[in-house]
């Protein structure tokens, strides 16, 4: 309209980006004439807006250098399992030059990934059958992988190890085993797979335990059997407190992440969901929830699977940066972090395809305003932080639990009774252990 400023002299002159197009005037300003003042500005913005994002991008790769990503959960071992029988020696399995899976060496080195909590997963069909078996050979085929490459993996079992990896520039591979089918409803194999190095338990996947419910029960598809935590379930998260090993809420029902927070003496994780305020997921952490989260310190690690970023097919890193924005605004910025889910999952997001695309999505943090203080947080820190505070609640002074989860919880079907049957009176119900005494008394008589 007449009177109106054009866009040019509102704007003033324009600057261009050292490293864009070369040093500008010594008055620190490139002018352009009047009379091409709009022509310039048509092609010479969205080259300052690229030159800008790359900018962002080079920021991220700066503070990575020095705290690189600590992800909280990815399955390259499911694929080995499944590709290759985890026979690590098979040319074809080489992780150096593996390109079917979203993970491999030069990825996790392009990503600036400093630790990896790898998967230890069996599935909810080995329940009750040989899921003790399969979560062992996942956790030696991890151990394994530090072994063939020692130049890369640093097998670590505490904080402390994970720093040390970060000075050495390897990838601090710690075990998460995903599903508390793994432990077979058993303190003794809890504490002996914190033995053989797991940091960190989720406790059920998508099937209820004997002791704690799954997510499904929130969908309606399973019945819950716990109501949240059974006692022998709050027994299990009594023990990880006092081993060490974090609590994962990650794939349980809502009722179950209330009575293990509530319950636990340090923080706990979600080592790969997300906001379900964002995504109607019961995969998702609701509001309520990530204010408990916020209360006792504890962490969501932001899953990058597309139905639980967008619930749809098709989602992108935008819409990711949407669930880290969400959730530091609900919780604290102390309570973010990354859990990608990288092969794992059979959709991931445009520009999040693989384990090497993690500075794209810190620079989009960095462009939305994030302090290089709660980038640093989201990448490590903030884990490092729950970790600690894990160690610092462990006591392995205390006498272990020892109760065990009684015999009626169990399915019996592949299962021998052995400790339970050298003592079957003291697993009988009152009125059981009442008609059992009349018999023999009875027979007494009869002598």
């Amino acid at each position: 309209m007449p009177g109106e400023a054009s866009e040019s002299e509102l704007r003033g002159p324009v600057q261009v980006p050292n490293g864009c197009l070369g040093q500008t005037h010594s008055s620190g300003r490139q002018r352009v004439p009047r009379d091409s003042a709009m022509w310039t500005g048509w092609w010479l913005w969205p080259l300052v807006a690229v030159c800008t994002a790359d900018q962002f991008r080079d920021n991220a790769v700066r503070l990575m250098q020095s705290t690189p990503v600590i992800d909280g959960h990815n399955d390259l071992p499911w694929q080995l399992l499944k590709k290759f029988n985890n026979q690590l020696q098979d040319p074809r399995a080489n992780l150096t030059s593996l390109n079917s899976t979203h993970t491999n060496i030069p990825k996790l080195k392009a990503g600036f990934v400093g630790a990896q909590f790898w998967s230890a997963y069996t599935p909810c069909d080995t329940q009750n059958k040989d899921s003790v078996k399969r979560t062992l050979e996942q956790i030696d085929v991890i151990q394994r992988m530090c072994q063939l490459y020692p130049e890369t993996f640093l097998c670590v079992t505490d904080s402390a190890g994970i720093q040390q990896a970060f000075q050495e520039g390897k990838v601090a591979s710690l075990v998460g085993v995903e599903g508390g089918h793994s432990i077979d409803s058993s303190l003794g194999v809890l504490r002996a797979l914190y033995h053989l190095g797991m940091r960190y338990l989720t406790l059920t996947h998508s099937c209820n335990t004997p002791w704690a419910d799954n997510w499904l029960v929130d969908t309606g598809e399973d019945e819950a059997q716990s109501q949240g935590l059974s006692s022998f379930g709050q027994s299990v998260v009594k023990e990880m407190n006092r081993l060490g090993v974090i609590i994962d809420l990650a794939h349980v029902s809502v009722a179950t992440m209330e009575a293990a927070l509530q319950l636990s003496k340090a923080p706990v994780i979600f080592s790969h969901s997300s906001a379900y305020s964002l995504c109607h997921h019961r995969r998702n952490v609701p509001d309520h929830v990530l204010q408990l989260v916020k209360q006792t310190g504890s962490l969501v690690m932001v899953n990058f699977y597309n139905d639980y970023v967008s619930c749809k097919a098709e989602a992108n890193l935008s819409q990711v940066a949407d669930h880290l924005d969400y959730i530091k605004k609900v919780a604290g910025a102390g309570a973010v972090g990354f859990g990608g889910d990288y092969d794992g999952v059979s959709r991931l997001p445009s520009g999040l395809e693989d384990v090497s695309k993690y500075p794209d999505l810190v620079a989009e943090l960095l462009r939305r305003q994030w302090t290089e203080e709660e980038v640093r947080g989201a990448l490590a820190e903030n884990l490092l932080r729950v970790f600690k505070a894990v160690e610092q609640a462990s006591d392995h002074k205390q006498a272990p639990g020892e109760e065990p989860i009684p015999l009626g919880q169990l399915e019996a079907s592949c299962r021998t009774k052995y400790g339970y049957s050298g003592t079957p009176s003291l697993h009988l119900q009152p009125g059981a252990l009442l008609a059992s005494l009349v018999t023999l008394l009875l027979s007494l008589c009869l002598l």
